[in-house]
């Protein structure tokens, strides 16, 4: 073999082995990023396998909530955060939801930041909704803001300094200072807080053994019967107020469904349409009395008959005094008279 054909096959194989290092660093690299993405999908940060849809949220506080972070719903990563902005004085975080988790959140779903932890990582937490629709590309969740955990340190320090400057107040001269008086009021008053408290265990005393009127109603048993059968008789007072109220709820029932007699009276119109035909026909019989129509007409309107009527009332009341002038045989003999 010549030394150009050693030559030769030299460059080939140094040619063969630099496409094989070629290779092998392209396929770690293939390996390498693919490891990256599953890693990636596993941690949370992104989700390459499933379809996502997009949720807005705005926030006057967000902490050190970042892009990212996760979105979980009672515990459960459903997303996470993909950016944050200003928007109208307050901060809009626009989130990612998986969309097989999509059930899980409803437009009336609240939104609110929390986190792991003092030392842990934040996150988008979202409340249950009740009766909302499930949520869309576009949707705006309700926020519900958080108290900061810096802001509840400075309120837990107020309130440590205020318990040290009430017990430094509550020390030395200014503690006595303020029990002196009251001592003093105590030892002036000596004899009669003693009395006040012997008559108060006097008192006591006479309660306990039944004495008195307080003592009688708390030991005597007649009062307590008494008591159990006042409170049975209310009870059975109310007892017998609902069923009348039951019963009274039953009889309007059954007048507005038109059952029995004051039921139909009250709901058929046959009586109602006779009630006012009967009125018409009165007051036209009245009206043509008025008018001295008919017989009992003329007789009311007709001023001749009052006339008659006075006559013969006036012969008849002439007649009987002469009846009385003549003597009871002088009527009989005149009435004989005229019968033959």
């Amino acid at each position: 073999m010549s030394a150009d054909t050693k030559q030769q096959a030299s460059k080939e194989q140094s040619n063969e082995s630099n496409r094989s290092s070629e290779a092998q660093v392209g396929l770690f690299v293939i390996f390498t990023l693919i490891a990256a993405f599953l890693l990636m999908e596993v941690a949370g940060s992104v989700n390459l396998f499933s379809d996502r849809i997009a949720v807005d949220t705005r926030f006057e506080n967000i902490k050190d909530l970042k892009t990212g972070d996760p979105v979980k719903v009672a515990g459960v990563k459903v997303g996470r955060v993909v950016t944050i902005a200003f928007d109208s004085n307050k901060v809009l975080v626009k989130l990612e939801i998986d969309q097989d988790k999509q059930a899980a959140i409803r437009t009336d779903s609240e939104a609110s930041i929390q986190f792991e932890g003092l030392m842990g990582q934040h996150y988008v937490a979202i409340k249950f909704g009740d009766s909302g629709l499930p949520i869309e590309n576009g949707t705006v969740l309700t926020t519900r803001e958080q108290p900061d955990l810096s802001m509840l340190m400075a309120k837990l320090e107020g309130v440590a300094d205020g318990v040290e400057n009430m017990s430094t107040s509550f020390s030395g001269d200014t503690f006595g200072d303020i029990l002196g008086p009251l001592g003093d009021l105590i030892k002036e008053n000596k004899d009669k807080l003693t009395a006040m408290l012997s008559n108060f265990e006097k008192v006591s005393h006479e309660i306990a053994k039944g004495e008195g009127t307080i003592g009688k109603l708390i030991s005597d048993p007649e009062f307590y019967q008494s008591a159990t059968a006042t409170v049975n008789k209310l009870e059975q007072t109310t007892n017998e107020i609902n069923l009348a109220v039951k019963d009274a709820r039953n009889i309007v029932t059954k007048l507005n469904k038109g059952v029995g007699t004051l039921g139909k009276l009250t709901t058929d119109d046959t009586l109602y349409k006779e009630s006012t035909l009967a009125m018409n026909n009165l007051k036209e019989i009245l009206m043509k009395l008025n008018q001295g129509e008919g017989s009992i007409g003329m007789l009311i309107n007709d001023p001749s008959l009052l006339n008659n009527a006075t006559t013969t009332l006036q012969k008849v009341n002439k007649a009987t005094e002469s009846l009385e002038d003549q003597g009871p045989m002088s009527v009989i003999g005149m009435a004989v008279g005229n019968l033959f």
